[in-house]
Order: C-alpha cells, then structure tokens, then sequence
C-alpha cells in the first residue's frame, strides 16, 4: 500500500476538493475525515465515486442520513455522546440548571443539541443558549451573560482549541464550581494544557466515543508500541485510524481484491478484531453496539470515570 494524505484545513469546500482529488486518483480507500463539517459533504463524493470512508473520528449521526453505501463510522455518534453526558449530569450529579454553548459547527451545534433535548426531556431546565465560532479566543461576553443566570453546569458542543481558553476565562470570571461538559472534541490532552493551570479544568466531565485505552481489547500494547515509534504523537483518534486502516485491508483480503465496487460489500459484512474492539456494521454504516466513555480531569491528567 502506498499513503496518499490530503489536508481538508477542517473547511467543507477543502473537504470535497479533497476527496475528489482522491477519487481522481482512484485509491483504494479512504481513512478519515476528521471534523463533520467537512466529513458529510466529502462522503457524497466519495460516494459518486464509489470508494469506501471510513471514519472513526466524526461523530455527527446526520452523516449516515443518507445512507450511502460506501460510508462507515467506527465510533459512537453524537447521539451516544451527548445522550450518556445528559444522564450524569441529571442522574449522577443532579444538576438542576444548564448553560449552553455551541460553535455553529456541524459538530459543535449536533452534540448540543442531542445534550439539549436529553437535558430537558430528563427535566433539568437550560437557562441560556450561547453561540461562539470555531476561530474564536475571547469568552468574556458570552461567559458574563451565563453567569448572570447562575447555571449549574455549561455545556460546550465544539473543540478544545476553544474550550481551553474558555475555562480560563470561566476561572478569571469566578465561575469556579460550574460544571463544564463536552463531547470528544473537548476530551483531550490538549484541552489540559490550553487551559493552562486554570484550576475550572477539574470541572470537565467529557465523553469519548469507544472505551478508555486500558478498557480497549489492545489498548495499552498498541498504545506503548506508538509511542516508542512516534513519540508524543498520540491523539485520542489515533488507534480507531489505525483500525479503520486495518479494517479496509481484512475487507480486501476477504474479498480477494482491492477494487473498492468489489471488496465495499466485505466491508459492511465486517466482523474485524481491531485495537479498539470487535468492529461489525449496521446497515446505515454506523458501527454495531458502540460504547462511550467519560472522563474528568485529576492533576491535569484525563481520567476515565
């Protein structure tokens, strides 16, 4: 196999550029892509073309809508995410009040909304609605108005180049004892060290789609054998990449060819042992069965709950 790799910048019109330069390029698959908002758009195009997607990082459940037969997600979607943080919330920690806050993204604007309507169909009331771009630094504004109404929690749906930030500014605002959740945009490493110190990090109760590399049937092997090969390198989605990898080459070899209008029907009758766990398919490409996990920040370090 030979790498093609192609930049989508996180833009949609880069996303289909991409992808048709791909399509152009008749490869044999395709990993990827990682936001939503350029996931969905890309997929159509891959899908006129008839080469397989596989994503294990973008988590929007309108990207299976429309049930094209070449696009598969190896990770829970927002559903499950925002979903499973709306129940702890209410159930576990019974917060009563919410603050929302989304970043017009595909992405950000669906996990919120999923939080959303769980929230209040479980009676905890939303006390304001914010909204923030993905390029944005400065919080004050939207932060001052929230705290106004003195929730019990925020809820971010966006990324941590923005959520670090945000938790900082929370901490100069004295909104020290507001919860603050996410989905798996927020749920990183990174997001410790933007939010530089800030002591509102130990608020963060985030979910990843998948179970904790510890839970994950080759989790810690895999994850120390990356690490002697790519130092420092690591990200949350790394090892559903390597999966989805592996996952079109084991659809391949089943289908004795690497023709995607050949092996794309291996592929969706998929039963693969990855890293990650057992990946099998529903007929809309969702994966069967996905699990999620949450996570909160001890000393800086992300913590599976």
């Amino acid at each position: 196999f030979e790498l093609q790799a192609e930049d989508d910048a996180a833009d949609p019109k880069q996303g289909t550029a991409a992808a048709q330069k791909l399509c152009d390029s008749k490869v044999a698959g395709v990993v990827g892509h990682l936001n939503s908002g350029t996931t969905i758009p890309a997929s159509k195009v891959y899908n006129d073309c008839g080469i397989p997607m596989v994503t294990g990082a973008a988590t929007n459940p309108n990207l299976t809508k429309p049930g094209y037969k070449t696009t598969f997600r190896i990770i829970a979607n927002d559903n499950a995410l925002g979903a499973g943080l709306a129940f702890y919330a209410v159930d576990t920690l019974k917060l009563k009040t919410v603050a929302i806050i989304d970043d017009r993204t595909a992405y950000g604007q669906g996990v919120a909304d999923v939080f959303k309507k769980t929230a209040i169909a479980k009676g905890m009331k939303v006390v304001d609605e914010q909204f923030t771009t993905d390029k944005a630094t400065d919080f004050m504004a939207i932060l001052t108005a929230i705290k106004s109404k003195n929730p019990d929690a925020v809820f971010y749906g966006g990324m941590d180049p923005q959520a670090g930030p945000m938790l900082r500014q929370m901490e100069q605002l004295g909104m020290a004892n507001v919860k603050y959740f996410g989905g798996d945009g927020v749920c990183t490493s990174e997001v410790a060290k933007l939010a530089a110190g800030a002591k509102t990090l130990g608020n963060v109760i985030c979910a990843e789609g998948g179970s904790s590399l510890a839970k994950m049937p080759g989790g810690t092997a895999w994850k120390a054998k990356y690490d002697a090969k790519y130092p420092n390198q690591f990200q949350v989605y790394s090892p559903y990449t390597y999966d989805a990898t592996y996952l079109l080459v084991d659809a391949m070899k089943r289908a004795n060819s690497v023709d995607p209008k050949v092996y794309v029907n291996e592929l969706a009758k998929s039963s693969f042992k990855g890293v990650t766990s057992t990946i099998a398919f529903e007929p809309n490409g969702e994966m069967k069965n996905p699990s999620i996990t949450l996570y909160n920040y001890k000393d800086g370090k992300k913590t599976p709950l």
